[in-house]
């Protein structure tokens, strides 16, 4: 019988084969034709022999093939989610090109291990260390713990900073919109740096130089968008929160429209991104970071407001099998159907059947979430396995991350967000 974990658990990884690699950079480059890619090479990673290592910031779910194409020849071992390699469609193509799996979020000695083989052997890995590609345009405050990792292991640390790519493929929607993009490559810290600064200081470095916004970026570079006729598709998965009358999950969107269903507050989305009234008495903003942040904000007062916050919803909830491979682009098999609850006490799970599937989460144990494909559903580690959430009343993925993020820095604050969002805590209770 079939054991997948147990196979990807003694699996040996090495410097990916050229020919592999030349393979899946050739098929990556024909489709990428249409993005309108600009590459930029202020260092050259392709001129270093020795092995390094090759991150981004994540903004879309196709960035690898941009990482690969501005590096190329040089050959990188990527990192990807440790669920993906139960994918049918991907696992063979995971194991030809040296894959390497991580679980996010959690500490993962064996994606470890890993990394560091490779490394001694002199290759090269590329990753992403804000964990998943943004939600909502802007930058994640990446892993705790990287600079540990980059400094413990002391070679060279190119940066592939990517723009526009969440614009042509954002998280509530998955179809390719076609605009321009960019990719620049620079060398973020010599093996010098790495000895000098402290693991804070390398994170505080990382952090800056991701600092991103999608929506802002736009309004400068007026890029236009071929949304395909669907510029709200999907979009009240981010918009949820009417600025008006101010109910969450109020908002509904068409494929031209999001429309506030109790008030009627609706706007449209032109080729630049910008939320177009469609009303006189439409009240909102006119980027969407804008609001996600407002919303954020909201969430912040809320929890501060009552000491007995609950969140509650209905979902299913799914896992991965161990002696098959996932098919029709699953991420998982659902088991079981219940109630997720959120509350200052940490994060819940009750089934309606099977107990063994219950759970009970602190903080210190959870601090984000993962949308893995898109905004419909989300995942996280639970006791180390792997958990789907697929909610069945609201489009509410991307509201509980948020607010599971700030009910951490509400209450033990190691995933800190960034200096420049201090505003959002001014006056705030925050831990001690």
């Amino acid at each position: 019988m079939k054991d997948i974990k147990t196979e990807l658990k003694n699996r040996k990884y090495h410097i990916t084969n050229k020919f592999y690699y030349w393979f899946y950079r050739t098929v990556m480059k024909i489709k990428a034709r249409k993005y309108h890619v600009t590459y930029e090479r202020i260092d050259d990673v392709r001129k270093y022999d020795g092995p390094c290592f090759v991150i981004f910031n994540h903004l879309s779910r196709i960035d690898h093939a941009y990482v690969v194409e501005a590096c190329y020849p040089k050959r990188l071992n990527m990192i990807a989610g440790y669920n993906e390699f139960y994918r049918s469609h991907l696992h063979f193509a995971f194991k030809c090109n040296n894959v390497i799996p991580k679980k996010q979020y959690v500490q993962d000695i064996s994606g470890m291990k890993a990394m560091m083989s490779v490394i001694k052997k002199g290759g090269s890995i590329t990753f992403a260390p804000e964990g998943l590609a943004t939600n909502d345009g802007m930058n994640k405050p990446i892993v705790p713990g990287t600079g540990a990792m980059l400094k413990k292991l002391g070679v060279p640390v190119f940066f592939c900073k990517l723009r526009g790519q969440y614009l042509q493929n954002t998280k509530v929607c998955l179809d390719i919109r076609e605009g321009k993009t960019f990719a620049t490559t620079s060398l973020l810290f010599s093996q010098d740096d790495l000895k000098t600064l402290t693991p804070a200081e390398i994170d505080a470095k990382i952090n800056e130089a991701f600092r991103n916004d999608e929506y802002k970026w736009e309004q400068e570079m007026k890029i236009k968008w071929d949304m395909k006729g669907r510029p709200c598709k999907s979009l009240d998965g981010l918009l949820y929160k009417c600025p008006r009358c101010k109910i969450n999950f109020s908002m509904h969107s068409t494929d031209d429209k999001i429309e506030c269903s109790n008030c009627g507050n609706s706007f449209t989305v032109n080729e630049y991104y910008e939320l177009v009234p469609l009303k006189d008495d439409s009240v909102g903003f006119k980027i969407q970071s804008d609001w996600v942040n407002w919303q954020r904000q909201e969430i912040i007062d809320d929890i501060r407001k009552d000491d007995n916050y609950s969140y509650k919803e209905r979902v299913k909830i799914g896992r991965l099998p161990t002696d098959h491979y996932l098919k029709d682009l699953k991420t998982s098999e659902v088991v079981g159907e219940g109630y997720f609850i959120i509350d200052h006490q940490g994060v819940h799970y009750q089934d309606d059947k099977d107990s063994n599937l219950n759970f009970d989460l602190s903080y210190n144990e959870v601090y984000t979430f993962i949308t893995e494909v898109d905004s419909s559903y989300f995942n996280f580690y639970v006791n180390n396995e792997y958990t789907d959430i697929f909610p069945l009343e609201h489009h509410s993925s991307l509201m509980v991350t948020a607010l599971v993020e700030e009910m951490h820095r509400l209450h033990v604050n190691t995933y800190k967000n960034f200096p420049w969002f201090d505003y959002m805590y001014e006056n705030k209770k925050m831990p001690n």
